[in-house]
């Protein structure tokens, strides 16, 4: 039996593990507890453990027979402390575990009171506790990524406080139960800023909305939205003053337009809507009751034609006219054909690039056939309209006017979507958008013609993959998941629209280094406007390239035979 006995020896020592002692308890406490320790005068005294029956159990220091000083208490439910007590309760600093939920820090009588760290699943607290609960200076993180930092109380925010949301949305101001009230700030996170009144988190009385694109809208604040009197000043220089229902124009007011024409009178949904005058900067006045930002009556009363209704009539010649102008290739030299749109008839920025390009492509790269739609929303009656099946029409047209050895160069300006989508809008009528594709299906009678195909719009780098092939150079304004710049009402150009035609196309008559030259330009300007890089995109060829090359070389040829000619000329006509 001998060499049993150290084993023996060591199984009676153990004392302090999470294990109780195997050891007889040095008392038994009318609770059923077994003590191991000092007892001094029937007290428990100094060092000790506490084994309860129910597993839990406490070991530490004790103070006329409470647990008083550092100590370490293991609870049955899971429940861990280790640190200070006074009387038998937590109090002083100490770390609690239980449920998930780690606390570090100060307690007093037993509760979290003072400064400490609470760990619980989903957030996290660091600050002032008083009876358990958040009270005083603190900071609020959740895993969402949101977090509130200031006074709380009662265990909410209620005091002066910044609060951001999992988005980057920032709300600064008094919070009350948690809830922003009162005067206070809001920054989102793609730069809009709002300083004035809030209730429940929402923009409610008197405030100054400013978006991150410079617009801001003044006045009286509803449910987060601008609802009732107020002002928008906008950043292509419009004026509007009056009523608003939910960020619209709605009731009586007057509005000064970028173009420097002005409306006094009812609007509806941001339209002139009831009796009103407009003025057009050349000082033309029109008064009458209008619907749907169309005067239908004059101020006599009387009914007026339907624009839309004359446009729409007028339409099919318009588009004839325009292909009719179209002539056929001349055997022998390369031509160049063009075919320009103008997408989104809302914002005129649209109809003055495409505008330019055609001008352009005539004047500088001397196209011969050329095709212009436009969406606008004052041009429905005299310019043909941008939509798929004018412009089906309209490569059907270059196609059989031109030959194999002439170039076509396309130019699309508009709206882009996260879809993909070229916009094609013009206002009172509802145009489907232009999917990557259905473009590629309209070029079709193409698909043998050497082209070049630039697409001026967010996203349209998505444009590449169904577009691409031997026969077709593609540039667009931005990558697949960028939105590309510039597309407000009082620009005459795009970002992109102005790198490549406006500058860098009047550099050099080079594609690729064109190209080149025109991303470099955008990308600084984006940089200088702390903007996203929109990082355009090509598909270039080798064989269009070259294409375009021999069409320069040609029309460099015939400039110098021409002026040799008109020399020529000018000596004859001198020496008679």
């Amino acid at each position: 039996m001998r060499p049993l006995v150290p084993l023996a020896l060591t199984l009676l020592i153990t004392a302090c593990g999470d294990g109780e002692s195997l050891s007889p308890p040095d008392a038994r406490l009318p609770d059923g507890g077994r003590y191991r320790g000092e007892v001094v005068n029937g007290l428990l005294q100094g060092q000790g453990r506490i084994d309860y029956p129910n597993g839990s159990w406490y070991a530490g220091a004790f103070l006329n027979g409470q647990w008083h000083g550092q100590g370490e208490w293991h609870g049955s439910n899971g429940e861990v402390y280790r640190g200070d007590f006074q009387q038998g309760l937590f109090h002083g600093q100490g770390t609690l575990s239980a449920n998930g939920t780690t606390y570090t820090g100060t307690f007093k009588l037993g509760r979290r009171d003072g400064e400490g760290t609470l760990k619980e699943p989903g957030q996290t607290y660091r600050g002032e506790f008083k009876a358990d609960q958040y009270s005083g200076a603190g900071h609020l993180e959740l895993d969402d990524g949101s977090d509130y930092q200031g006074v709380f109380a009662h265990g909410k925010p209620n005091g002066e406080g910044v609060r951001s949301d999992a988005s980057g949305n920032q709300f600064t101001g008094t919070f009350v139960n948690g809830e922003l009230e009162g005067h206070g700030t809001f920054s989102s996170s793609e730069g809009d800023q709002y300083i004035g009144d809030f209730h429940g988190n929402q923009l409610q009385g008197r405030g100054r909305y400013e978006s991150a694109e410079g617009d801001v809208w003044i006045g009286q604040f509803k449910e987060g939205a601008l609802t009732g009197e107020g002002e928008m000043f906008g950043s292509d220089g419009s004026h509007y003053k009056g009523r608003f229902d939910d960020w619209h124009f709605a009731g009586p007011g007057s509005l000064s337009l970028a173009d420097g024409s002005s409306y006094v009178g009812t609007f509806d949904n941001d339209t002139y809507d009831g009796r009103g005058t407009l003025t057009h900067k050349d000082g033309e006045v029109e008064t009458g009751l209008w619907t749907n930002g169309q005067r239908v009556r004059n101020a006599e009363g009387k009914l007026l034609p339907d624009t839309l209704e004359l446009g729409l009539l007028n339409q099919g010649a318009l588009l004839e006219k325009a292909l009719a102008a179209v002539p056929a290739s001349t055997n022998g030299e390369i031509q160049l054909y063009s075919l320009t749109l103008a997408g989104d008839g809302k914002q005129s920025v649209f109809m003055r690039e495409a505008d330019y390009v055609n001008h352009m492509l005539a004047s500088r790269f001397g196209a011969v056939g050329q095709v212009n739609l436009v969406n606008h929303r004052d041009h429905l009656n005299d310019r043909p309209m941008a939509s798929r099946e004018t412009l089906s029409r309209a490569v059907q047209t270059i196609a059989q006017r031109s030959g194999a050895e002439d170039l076509v160069f396309i130019y699309l300006t508009s709206h882009g979507t996260h879809e993909h989508e070229l916009v094609l809008d013009q206002p009172r009528l509802q145009l489907s958008d232009l999917q990557p594709d259905e473009l590629a299906a309209v070029l079709a009678p193409l698909k043998n013609r050497d082209k070049i195909v630039v697409i001026s719009a967010c996203y349209s780098g998505g444009f590449i993959p169904a577009l691409k092939d031997e026969h077709t150079l593609v540039m667009t304004a931005s990558r697949a998941d960028r939105v590309s710049f510039g597309c407000s009402e009082e620009s005459d150009f795009t970002y992109f629209g102005d790198a490549l035609f406006a500058q860098a196309l009047n550099e050099t008559d080079d594609l690729q280094q064109a190209f080149e030259l025109a991303r470099k330009h955008v990308a600084e300007r984006e940089a200088a406007d702390s903007f996203e890089a929109s990082d355009p995109q090509i598909w270039a060829p080798k064989g269009v390239l070259a294409h375009w090359q021999r069409l320069r070389q040609q029309q460099a040829k015939r400039a110098l035979q021409s002026a040799a000619l008109s020399a020529q000329q000018a000596k004859s006509t001198a020496s008679h």
